[in-house]
């Protein structure tokens, strides 16, 4: 299923007994209509208040429910803050989660002297001083490859935080300055925590090898705010021809360490 959401109102992806969720949407709603309770798995658990734009997620459903999975019924019965784009049918060997090998995500900050315009106020950062583009770049250099990025994520036990960027650009769209961030993962805050080490460094505040030195330090930095989560968006998830969906799976579940 491809799936767009607006995050205000939802307590981040994952079910929770007592919160609305976008999972627990789902859920209930596929439950009400199909009498059977379905599990649903997405390929990025986005956080409270993160929007997606193409988040994917996959559904096993007996051969008797295929033919009725209708996309007008669904989103008929679902509140109008998510929308399921597109279903189709694929190999029992497709895992939305385990089988991506990227996630993209946008970041949007205007730095105008009026700040956000009214209507765009709910999906992007205003930020107080003008932001020089090409110091935002040239300080991205140093974060895209495979790192150890545990100076920008929330720690958990037993998980790794090593991951790799493919991409990650700031452009001008409509006179905002929107990153655009490509990674084969991401750990939890992990987006947030970049935009946060990156704006200080668009601004003058910091020199281009600030991100650099925090990436390096491997460790959480006080100086390093989170930011809002409201400007990000879950754009699109990649995925391998049929035939690697099972060894990407293998290699997704493999505990990442940084080769020496």
């Amino acid at each position: 299923m491809d799936l767009a959401y607006d995050g205000r109102n939802f307590s981040g992806w994952a079910r929770q007994t007592e919160l609305r969720t976008v999972q627990g949407e789902l859920e209930r709603m596929l439950g009400h209509l199909y009498g059977v309770h379905v599990d649903v798995t997405c390929a990025g658990r986005t956080d409270a208040g993160v929007h997606a734009r193409g988040q994917v997620a996959h559904i096993d459903v007996p051969e008797s429910l295929v033919d009725g999975l209708e996309l007008r019924r669904i989103n008929r019965a679902l509140s109008e803050d998510v929308r399921i784009i597109a279903i189709t049918r694929v190999p029992e060997s497709f895992d939305a989660r385990f089988s991506a090998i990227w996630r993209r995500y946008s970041y949007t900050v205007s730095d105008s002297v009026v700040g956000a315009a009214p209507l765009d106020r709910h999906m992007v950062l205003a930020w107080p001083r003008p932001l020089n583009l090409d110091a935002l770049n040239e300080a991205a250099q140093a974060v895209i490859g495979e790192h150890d990025f545990t100076a920008f994520c929330k720690p958990r036990d037993f998980a790794s935080s090593v991951r790799e960027i493919q991409d990650l650009t700031w452009t001008r769209v409509d006179g905002q300055a929107v990153m655009s961030i490509r990674a084969d993962a991401f750990c939890h805050s992990m987006v947030r925590s970049l935009v946060g080490v990156m704006l200080p460094v668009g601004d003058g505040r910091r020199s281009v090898t600030w991100p650099a030195d925090v990436l390096a330090s491997r460790a959480r930095h006080s100086a390093v705010t989170v930011m809002p989560a409201f400007p990000l968006v879950l754009e699109e998830v990649g995925y391998p021809p049929d035939h690697l969906l099972l060894a990407r799976q293998e290699q997704t579940r493999t505990f990442r360490k940084l080769e020496t």
